[in-house]
């Protein structure tokens, strides 16, 4: 029985190895379509999030051919392409990141990876601006507590950067229902907006502040997903998050969590590979309208 047992145990181990081994190195494709009245012209973009400086293929060959398929308008960035740490060259981020600047328009917001590094320069040294720097120089537009307005489409891209505090572990730190005015200034409604909002735990806030579609990542979709539990952990060290990977909805305002393309620290995925997220936006036809109304 013992001996049964045993083998029993080596089995599932091996058995969660391989599907570890396997999501690691693999990505998915998801696709998310929404509609408004607000949004005057369709517009398609690819959000990639929480990279983490990973690579899939010589020089990341087949995430670059993933987005080149999609053919899209312009990239969102959620965050966290880059590894905060001394050690870290990040190189496999830089070369991504620079490829895609030179056949897109790239808004790229701000994770706690970058924040972090730009924040403690004592400790990461020039890492943020040697990560940042080139990018802006072929065009990409960092959004940090600012936004763009796409005025043919009616969208407004904004990317909204937190405080450290807010990214404490163990608990979801209390934000105050004024704190997104506060740094973002007054949303007027006017537009669609887009929220480029790495950590995902204040969609409430996010929703109030008047983001119709918040894009989020930060939590690796849990890192191991179960069936009906969903992502059983995230990166502050809380079991089974909360907002932890795909659509979340309150009242008209939608949030979209991405699984993220990397890992840091815990390099663990299982039944839970990387993405590639695709976001479409579109008028809100007539029909629809009469149904809102």
């Amino acid at each position: 029985m013992e001996y049964i047992i045993l083998c029993i145990v080596i089995a599932l181990i091996l058995f969660f190895l391989i599907v570890n081994i396997c999501d690691m190195n693999r990505f998915v494709v998801r696709k998310y379509t929404f509609s408004s009245d607000k949004v005057k012209k369709e517009i398609t973009f690819a959000f990639l999030s929480d990279l983490h400086d990973k690579k899939y293929g010589k020089n990341n060959s087949k995430l670059l051919d993933a987005i080149d398929k999609v053919k899209p308008d312009a990239l969102l960035v959620g965050g966290d392409m880059i590894v905060a740490s001394p050690e870290e060259t990040n190189t496999n981020a830089k070369e991504l990141m620079n490829t895609l600047a030179q056949k897109y328009t790239v808004y790229h917001g701000m994770g706690n990876h970058e924040y972090r590094s730009d924040l403690y320069r004592e400790k990461y040294g020039e890492m943020y601006d040697e990560y940042s720097k080139p990018l802006m120089e072929r065009g990409v537009i960092f959004l940090r507590n600012k936004a763009v307005l796409l005025a043919e489409h009616n969208i407004e891209i904004c990317g909204v950067e937190i405080d450290r505090k807010y990214y404490k572990r163990f608990t979801v730190r209390h934000m105050d229902d004024s704190y997104m005015e506060e740094i973002l200034g007054k949303n007027e409604g006017t537009h669609y907006e887009i929220l480029l909002a790495h950590n995902p735990d204040y969609f409430k806030q996010y929703k109030d502040y008047g983001a119709d579609l918040t894009l989020s990542g930060h939590v690796h979709g849990g890192l191991v997903r179960m069936p009906f539990f969903g992502g059983i952990a995230s990166p502050a060290v809380r079991f089974f998050p909360k907002y932890d990977g795909g659509l979340f909805t309150k009242e008209k305002s939608n949030m979209v969590v991405s699984r993220g393309l990397g890992t840091h620290t815990l390099p663990v995925r299982i039944f839970n590979p990387a993405e590639l997220v695709v976001i479409h936006l579109k008028p809100a036809c007539k029909e629809q309208e009469k149904q809102i109304k």
